[in-house]
């Protein structure tokens, strides 16, 4: 496709945009149960005023934007105050949970460079259910992951880890909660461990950040998990996930200020002046920045937890209509409003397909089958609907095998692989058409 030779009428080209939207997940609806957060019109309302507000502003420079870095500042000051995190605790503001990942491994990498100068091949510590962005940071960092296995609660054991760390590692992760299954990782037992052997231990709660605090004000029975945990050095945590705002935003937290200018980068030789940045982006769009200030200030201690009462709400709707419905189980016993269902006798891949034909948007996930679920407090509205849906379409199943265990979970544009080596090549060679119209 050429760039045209003439431009087109904003109308014309709003309408296309219209036409090609149409087949989107209908978030809004609240048929969707991943990507989108939805906390309802009076904030989704706050969030496209704000933007329009900060659209053409730049974070590069905050001294061009003050406007931006008090946001950015104040944002930065509440989260260490939510995750208690005391009056040395610092952070930055990113792009997203994977950006604050990534900076929390860069962080930890060259800790250990000035710290442990004898490691010349780090290795960090993580659970196989942790985030696939550690795993692109060890890419990015020379950082090798050494993975351990979940038991049968889909948690991480902390003999486990202490078996696997060596005398490289420089970093242990765990989860709250991860994200397939939405289960705790064992957070002051790996916390504990690390610290006895010097290492850092960092927390992603990119799911769990807004939400466990606010769940632990209303009475939920949350591990202790945050900087509260003695040996957690540094915390991920997305403000657009159940913080509710627009994407992307998300912190990454220290545990001293002294830790947090290990993620710092500052150039001085170039011919343009000096260039520093303190984290990966370069320039930053506002618009982000000042919707997370924006939604944090609307919402306030009460709006959050009123919202976290409504999602449990739902979850605990959604989750009973699951285990009322024969053939299928909840993975794990996750304590919040991400969790994971299966089935030994039902085709899960083939349920999900049903499932969108009734305009419902489910992930899938391997190892087991199953179909995942995020709860937001505008799937109050429709839980009913979806699990009238979810009854009738596991009753046209019935009869028919369960899903293959090597299925890969984006079923549905691939077959089943034969090797990780295959998956990784049909995947890549998937992304690599991504740019044909």
């Amino acid at each position: 496709m050429k760039l045209p030779t003439e431009g087109q009428p904003a109308d014309a080209v709003l309408a296309r945009m219209d036409a090609l939207a149409a087949r989107d997940a209908d978030w809004r609806g609240g048929r969707t149960f991943s990507l989108i957060y939805n906390a309802g019109d009076e904030v989704n309302r706050l969030i496209e005023e704000a933007a329009r507000r900060f659209l053409h502003t730049n974070a590069l420079s905050l001294a061009a934007f003050p406007s931006l870095r008090r946001f950015e500042a104040e944002l930065l000051a509440i989260s260490v105050d939510l995750l208690h995190g005391g009056a040395e605790a610092a952070g930055s503001l990113t792009s997203g949970g994977t950006e604050s990942i990534c900076m929390a491994v860069k962080t930890a990498r060259d800790h250990a460079r000035e710290a442990r100068p004898e490691i010349t091949r780090p290795q960090m510590v993580l659970p196989s259910t942790a985030h696939p962005a550690f795993h692109k940071a060890a890419h990015y960092f020379d950082v090798e992951p050494v993975v351990v296995p979940v038991g049968a609660d889909y948690r991480v054991s902390p003999d486990a880890v202490a078996a696997a760390i060596t005398d490289r590692t420089i970093l242990v992760v765990g989860s709250a909660p991860c994200f397939p299954f939405g289960v705790i990782d064992p957070i002051a037992d790996l916390a504990a461990l690390a610290s006895s052997r010097g290492i850092l231990m960092h927390v992603d709660a990119c799911l769990g950040g807004y939400l466990l605090p606010f769940l632990e004000r209303l009475g939920e029975p949350i591990p202790a998990w945050d900087f509260r945990v003695p040996g957690v050095t540094s915390i991920s945590a997305d403000l657009h996930k159940y913080g509710f705002a627009d994407k992307g935003a998300s912190v990454v937290l220290y545990r001293t200020r002294q830790l947090r200018r290990k993620q710092f980068f500052a150039y001085v030789d170039w011919p343009g002046g000096l260039y520093a940045s303190p984290s990966l982006m370069g320039s930053r769009g506002g618009a982000p920045i000042a919707v997370a200030w924006a939604v944090v200030q609307m919402l306030g201690e009460r709006g959050f937890i009123e919202l976290a009462r409504r999602t449990m709400a739902a979850t605990r709707t959604l989750t009973d209509g699951i285990r009322a419905t024969p053939g299928l189980a909840i993975l794990g016993a996750p304590p919040a409003s991400v969790f994971a269902f299966t089935s030994p006798s039902l085709d899960v891949y083939a349920l999900g397909e049903a499932l969108e034909e009734k305009g419902w948007r489910l992930d899938r996930q391997q190892r087991p089958p199953s179909l995942h679920m995020m709860v937001s407090p505008a799937h109050e509205a429709v839980a009913g609907e979806f699990l009238a849906d979810l009854g009738a379409a596991a009753r046209s199943l019935e009869g028919r095998p369960p899903a293959m265990e090597g299925m890969a979970a984006m079923y549905g544009m691939l077959a089943v692989l034969p090797d990780r080596g295959a998956v990784g090549r049909v995947v890549l060679d998937f992304l690599d058409g991504f740019d044909q119209v």
